[in-house]
């Protein structure tokens, strides 16, 4: 009879556990999600006045309105812009710096590495005020290629790290094999340990694309009032337009991150991101 019991009572006890720990589960993805489901249908409402709790008429009138903005559609261009070179350029710079720092040992080699992180470790705002203090005596304030160099900056991180732990995670014996084979090192490079370290790189561009569309203090400092970028225009749309305006921008500024990170969905893992900030 008590054997019996038992059996019941672990069962209920494991229900319960289970049944909290959906509410925990529940009551975060309330929180982290809600104001995302909040936004969808404002950014679709023609008329939403308080005290109603939901919009009472929908279409696309704030579209309508933001899009007709001058300074919005050309923010909008611009962020794509700099995303686009400054990922094409990070790629460039930070691949081959990715590869000797994972294959090369040398004294120094881990405190270079460090130094990458420590530039995300604090406010970036002194960082960006000794840059806009260098850019105006080399003239680079207010400038395209001043803009584009911040967005970089913002992405090293990402941009060293993940691709140098890609590139410690090829197996030599692979690179030896070409190298056997008859292969050179250029051609051992991309055809061997270049695409099995691709999935890692290609994390690397895709937070190095979204770091930079979500950049704004330092193009606030060094862009404005000649370069707009998306998430700049984002502070006139909060003071200045009404909420539904609001998140008509907003949603326009997700949906890219959101078909990236969709498109990108295989590359995604817990094993790319752990290899890529292990130090080696």
């Amino acid at each position: 009879m008590l054997q019996a019991m038992k059996p019941k009572s672990m069962v209920r006890a494991l229900g319960k556990k289970r049944a909290g720990g959906v509410i925990v589960l529940l009551v975060f993805m309330l929180f982290f999600y809600g104001p995302l489901l909040y936004m969808l249908p404002l950014a679709f409402a023609n008329k939403y006045e308080y005290p109603a709790l939901a919009p009472t008429s929908y279409g696309f009138q704030w579209w309508k309105y933001v899009l007709d903005q001058p300074t919005v559609v050309e923010a909008i261009v611009n962020s794509f812009l700099f995303a686009i070179c400054s990922t094409v350029l990070a790629l460039i710079i930070c691949i081959p710096a990715a590869y000797a720092l994972a294959r090369f040992r040398f004294k120094g080699r881990k405190f270079i590495m460090l130094l990458f992180l420590i530039g995300n470790a604090f406010p970036k705002i002194g960082m960006y005020t000794s840059i806009g203090i260098i850019y105006y005596k080399i003239g680079l304030m207010g400038t395209f290629l001043g803009v584009l160099l911040i967005h970089m900056l913002g992405t090293m991180m990402q941009m060293i790290w993940l691709p140098a732990g890609a590139f410690r995670s090829v197996p030599r014996h692979q690179e030896e094999a070409s190298r056997d084979a008859g292969a050179g090192p250029i051609r051992t490079f991309f055809h061997v340990t270049l695409p099995i370290a691709w999935p890692g790189i290609a994390v690397a561009a895709m937070y190095a694309f979204i770091g930079s569309l979500g950049e704004s203090v330092g193009t606030l400092m060094v862009g404005l009032p000649k370069y707009r970028t998306m998430m700049t225009e984002m502070y006139g749309v909060i003071l200045d337009f009404p909420a539904t305006a609001g998140a008509v921008f907003a949603l326009i500024i997700i949906i890219p991150n959101v078909v990236l990170l969709f498109l990108m969905r295989n590359y995604i893992g817990g094993d790319t991101l752990a290899k890529g900030f292990k130090m080696g």
